[in-house]
């Protein structure tokens, strides 16, 4: 006679609070190990008073986390919950630990718009390596447990006990070492962003309260008044005008300001004669594009942008509604907003033999067929002037070796690893420059472009990174940290200016008093005022205080 095992003999049921506790050890532990690592290095936190604030501190991590899988552990959502947490929280461990960021809003709403472009860019074998070991194999136990079912009124009282019971614990050991936890974050305001996976956790819901239908308040109109000024009297050559959005340019590593690598060398020649300004003291409104771009174009300034109860008209609007041909060119992953309202085209998908290699573009690209663009655009508006919005591609990384092309890499050897912490520094900085040098061209072309149409038009370039970068400075990689405690690297940033001498003739220009702004202390919040009051664009929506340019122009507004 055969005898058969039921499936309860060959694998016994758990119930759903012991695979719980389990998630919620391993997520308090291995998957904190960036937190620990940072909390460690901490002057406060050392010998016995330290080694028990930092145990009391994961025990209250792992108790909250508890308290919210039990309040879902409920059939199917539970398994679902728990996977998602594990997925998420390997992830947040990798590119904590391997670029020193954090997560919080603005950093999710960044990846939210990441292209599969650039997330490939972020792809590697060590990232699969983490994914599966603190990913995936602990989500495949989570799945593999047989979890008891009771009756769901049972189930109701039992999940919402044992989840204030898990809070409870967690508040009862805050209460503990209080002093030192309030002093820990005080002091560290990063370490909050290093929780994992609650720092995930309270970012989505952020980042979802803000898309929620109550959030999308209609479209704020800006500058209706707008109109064009005295320069545009009959028989004036028309405006061309070209607004270059430097992409992840870090203010450090350009020759312009002090850098001791030629990274700038057009840039360079033409300032030493006499043609361009560079300001060495610019700051950008966030340290990612997602927030820096459209707070660039805003008329709010960055403080008022933060806070804005909803969505606003920018710049590109105030520009058309005034009369102008307004034309974005992108080279990247869309521009935010900014361009919503405006022609807009993205360049990044083209085709040229030799600036589109590999299925992306080069930023030189945005200069190729951009007379027939522009011929394209209404042409009443056109006689007017043209405004063009270029924005790079730039030094965006971590892939900045393909940010270059082979004839401009004056530095080398380069890395060409995404896992940028275990490159040579010397060749992380090479690669980086390389794309810096790129920039230089890309510019100087674009200035040449201008300069090949001056007898048709009065032109004028303006360039600004979009915010900067970090290259391993205090272990710290690329961008996106919190603006309050980020470094300087990723929000000082590069600004040129170049005006053609029929545009200085045109605008009144006094350019002795325009060389003496380039030391000035200026941010993203004096570009909309400085854009419009080049353009010679009348509003109210206009701040002569905010104008880099308003003290050296006869044709300023009073």
């Amino acid at each position: 006679m055969f005898s058969f095992q039921t499936s309860e003999q060959v694998a016994p049921s758990w119930s759903k609070f012991s695979v719980a506790a389990v998630v919620a050890l391993w997520l308090s532990t291995v998957a904190n190990v960036s937190l620990w690592q940072q909390l460690w290095a901490l002057p406060e936190v050392n010998g016995a008073r330290g080694l028990g604030f930092v145990v009391a501190f994961g025990l209250a991590i792992g108790s909250i986390v508890f308290g919210l899988l039990a309040l879902v552990a409920w059939p199917w959502l539970f398994k679902l919950v728990s996977v998602t947490l594990l997925l998420t929280a390997a992830s947040s461990t990798y590119f904590m630990m391997s670029y020193g960021i954090v997560i919080d809003a603005s950093m999710l709403t960044n990846v939210l718009q990441t292209d599969a472009r650039e997330a490939s860019d972020l792809m590697s074998w060590r990232f699969a390596l983490t994914m599966l070991g603190l990913g995936v194999l602990p989500a495949l136990w989570v799945l593999t447990r047989r979890t008891r079912q009771r009756p769901w009124l049972s189930s109701l009282w039992r999940n919402l006990a044992v989840c204030v019971a898990g809070f409870v614990v967690a508040g009862l050991l805050a209460v503990l070492v209080f002093q030192d936890l309030a002093s820990v974050m005080r002091n560290h305001k990063q370490l909050r962003y290093l929780i994992n996976p609650l720092n995930s956790v309270y970012a989505s819901v952020r980042v979802g309260l803000n898309a929620m239908p109550h959030k999308q308040l209609p479209l704020q109109l800006v500058g209706t008044d707008a109109q064009l000024g005295s320069t545009y009297k009959p028989g004036a050559k028309p405006l061309l005008m070209v607004f270059v959005v430097g992409e992840t340019g870090r203010a450090a590593s350009w020759q312009l300001g002090g850098y001791a690598r030629a990274t700038t060398p057009e840039l360079a020649a033409l300032k030493q004669a006499g043609e361009l300004q560079y300001y060495s003291n610019v700051m950008s409104c966030g340290t990612n594009t997602a927030t820096s771009l459209p707070c660039m174009f805003s008329a709010m300034g960055k403080g008022d942008f933060e806070n804005a109860d909803g969505p606003a008209e920018g710049l590109l609007d105030v520009l058309q509604r005034a009369g102008l041909a307004v034309l974005w060119i992108d080279n990247q992953s869309g521009c935010k907003g900014a361009c919503d309202r405006v022609p807009n085209v993205n360049t990044r998908s083209g085709e040229h033999p030799e600036l589109c290699a590999n299925g992306e573009c080069l930023d030189m690209y945005m200069l190729a067929d951009l007379d027939q663009r522009i011929a394209a655009l209404p042409a009443q508006q056109r006689e007017r002037g043209v405004v063009l919005v270029m924005h790079q591609m730039g030094s965006h990384g971590p892939a900045y070796y393909k940010r270059s092309p082979a004839a401009l890499k004056d530095f080398t050897p380069e890395c060409t690893s995404n896992a940028l912490q275990s490159c040579d520094h010397q060749a992380l900085l090479n690669a980086y420059d390389n794309s810096i040098r790129y920039t230089d061209h890309f510019v100087a072309q674009t200035i040449d472009w201008l300069k090949a149409r001056s007898d048709a038009n009065d032109s004028a370039l303006w360039y600004v990174s979009d915010h900067g970068e970090s290259l391993g400075e205090k272990g710290i990689y690329l961008h996106g940290l919190p603006y309050s405690f980020a470094p300087i690297e990723q929000k000082h940033v590069p600004q040129v200016t170049w005006l053609s001498p029929s545009f200085q003739q045109r605008v009144g220009l006094n350019k002795a008093c325009l060389d003496a702004q380039q030391s000035g202390a200026w941010t993203h919040d004096h570009l909309f005022h400085s854009l419009l009051g080049l353009a010679d664009v009348r509003t109210s929506a206009y701040q002569a205080s905010l104008d880099i340019t308003a003290t050296c122009r006869a044709n300023a507004a009073p």
